[in-house]
């Protein structure tokens, strides 16, 4: 079975408070609420593979309550079993996959009884994306209790799964604030460079999540100003939308020239 490539179409209107998350230290926290409300998701992991062969646990973060025992036991040396594995290393540019469904008989027997009957998991999606020699694999459990996911669940992690994998790669691998990750993308990677300061500072502004009002304040100028200068950036960039101006920031920052760590 092979991965589907998902085109890079964020919606990250979707989940704008787990974008605004990255780099901070409630970020785990943040993404699973917004996987909750988004698709009903019950517990999230997250692990770094790299093409050397290691496996690190980065985030365990919902309902299950031996999920660090998981985590420790995936990244120890389950992941070379696991049926994602070679649709996951056959990954190419950063662009983020959405990774097949395999039934728990799928996989083997002490793979089966530890990450399934034990954790009482009944249902797994998952996506990855490439970063450099790093693939940050994020996958999403529901648990007995809440049963299998829907049809129309698993449309919705389709949907938000390319800036979910993204967010996370931009989380893991940087330690600077947003504030100054924007700073530096707007200062030296195109399109966004090209933008007058002005143009800069209101778009900026949008991505940390401030409105037309506030924006208009803390830059002194009128509401309308604001409204003017955001049509004019959006003209220059090619696009119609705050989601198209997350996809350009994530589509920067996971790239293979992204901002360094």
């Amino acid at each position: 079975m092979r991965s589907q490539t998902v085109p890079a179409n964020p919606g990250a209107a979707d989940v704008t408070s787990a974008v605004l998350a990255i780099g901070r230290s409630d970020f785990p926290d943040v993404l699973i609420d917004t996987l909750r409300r988004q698709a009903e998701v019950g517990h999230c992991m997250v692990f770094a593979l790299s093409r050397a062969g290691a496996a690190r646990c980065l985030l365990d973060a919902g309902n299950i309550p031996i999920g660090g025992d998981l985590g420790e036991a995936y990244a120890g040396h389950f992941h070379e079993s696991d049926p994602n594995r070679d649709a996951m290393f056959e990954g190419e540019g950063g662009a983020p996959i959405m990774l097949p469904q395999f039934a728990p008989r799928m996989y083997g027997a002490r793979y089966r009884k530890i990450f399934f009957q034990d954790s009482g998991i009944v249902d797994k999606c998952a996506t990855a994306i490439w970063t450099g020699d790093t693939c940050f694999y994020v996958n999403f459990y529901r648990i007995a209790a809440q049963g299998r996911f829907s049809e129309g669940q698993r449309e919705r992690l389709k949907s938000i799964a390319p800036v979910v994998s993204a967010s996370v790669a931009c989380h893991f691998r940087q330690a600077a604030t947003p504030e100054k990750t924007l700073a530096a993308l707007f200062a030296t990677c195109a399109p966004l460079a090209a933008l007058t300061p002005r143009e800069q500072e209101v778009c900026r502004r949008i991505l940390l999540g401030f409105s037309s009002e506030a924006i208009s304040q803390g830059l002194g100028i009128s509401l309308h100003s604001t409204l003017t200068y955001r049509k004019r950036a959006y003209e220059r960039l090619g696009i119609s939308s705050q989601s198209e101006l997350f996809a350009i920031v994530l589509r920067l920052l996971t790239g293979p020239h992204g901002l360094a760590s």
